[in-house]
Order: C-alpha cells, then structure tokens, then sequence
C-alpha cells in the first residue's frame, strides 16, 4: 500500500483499490473500517497513528451506513464518547 498504509490492513480495507488510499485524505475510511473489522494489530498502528481527536471525530460523526452497531457501541464505550449515531436518537 502506498500513503504511509502498511500491507497488514488490506484485509480489513479489502473493498476499496489500496494504491489509491490516502492515510489522511482517507482518514475517515480507514479508521472506520479498521474499528469496524481489524485485528489487534490493526488497531495499534491505527491508534499509534492517528490522534485520539481524530478517532473521536470519527464515531462522534460517522459514515452513514458503515458501521457495526457493535463496533461503534463498543468503541464509544472504551473511548467514552457517544456515537453521532445514537446522538440523534437520544432525547434533549
């Protein structure tokens, strides 16, 4: 993989042309996708390289449609943060 992506996260980005992918431009995505289906290791390179805000922002406003509700619930919960997901079910 190009962009500073090593090839161990291919499985967990197996939909998209890995050549083509960003690490920052495709910041979204990845952090996602990885949060949605990687490995222990998967998760340690994405936490190692991108910041906390920036895995924050992502479930706090998420891709519609891509998350595992299981996925996004957990990771809320380890990071303590409610999923932009939830938010709007939630009452004032």
């Amino acid at each position: 993989m190009r962009n500073g992506l090593p090839s161990f996260l291919e499985p967990f980005l197996w939909s998209y042309d890995s050549n083509s992918l960003d690490k920052e431009g495709d910041r979204k995505r990845i952090i996602t996708n990885i949060l949605n289906w990687g490995n222990k290791r998967a998760t340690r390179w994405l936490f190692s390289n991108y910041s906390k805000e920036e895995i924050v922002e992502t479930i706090e406003k998420p891709l519609v449609g891509e998350w595992n509700n299981k996925s996004i619930n957990y990771w809320a919960l380890i990071l303590g943060i409610t999923p932009g997901s939830l938010k709007k079910k939630l009452p004032n």
